[in-house]
């Protein structure tokens, strides 16, 4: 019986981590590259595409380009893509960010990704207006693919 409860208190305590659709949004505040201040939950009634990655992640690299098509199409129409590098060394984070040149806003930070109990990368969620977690996609994504703009299109 013990262990029943122990096993329970443990699945719990990993389950509450775990950030899905329908969630509310952990609230944050990071200041990106470039010294702008992020917050949520206020994030100016505008859609949040969060989006956890890392440098030594092929598919995030694979995804940045049209992630960087999908921000640039979206930045008028009330949409924001944010991506959270988890790198720790900040010399390789600044060579990708040369390299790639990614046209969202951009920060690494080590410990908000736990707050969504995201440890696979690339991992986005996307976050409506209100701070609710509208979908989670937990593999990379093609953010020109007409399901993604059209998902998109229905929160605008």
């Amino acid at each position: 019986m013990l262990s029943a409860v122990l096993i329970f208190l443990i699945y719990s305590g990993i389950h509450e981590r775990i950030v899905v659709a329908g969630d509310t949004a952990p609230e944050f505040t990071v200041q990106v590259d470039g010294g702008r201040t992020v917050t949520l939950p206020n994030f100016g009634g505008k859609v949040l595409v969060l989006n956890f990655w890392a440098t030594w992640c092929p598919p995030c690299v694979q995804e940045t380009p049209s992630l960087s098509a999908f921000a640039k199409a979206y930045a008028g129409k009330g949409v924001v893509v944010l991506g959270i590098s988890v790198d720790k060394d900040e010399k390789v984070y600044r060579a990708f960010l040369q390299k790639y040149a990614p046209q969202f806003l951009t920060v690494r930070e080590n410990k908000l990704h736990e707050e969504f109990g995201t440890y696979m990368y690339p991992e986005t969620y996307i976050i409506d207006a209100k701070g609710k977690v509208v979908e989670k996609l937990a593999e990379p994504a093609n953010w020109m693919d007409p399901r993604i703009t059209q998902m998109i299109d229905a929160l605008l």
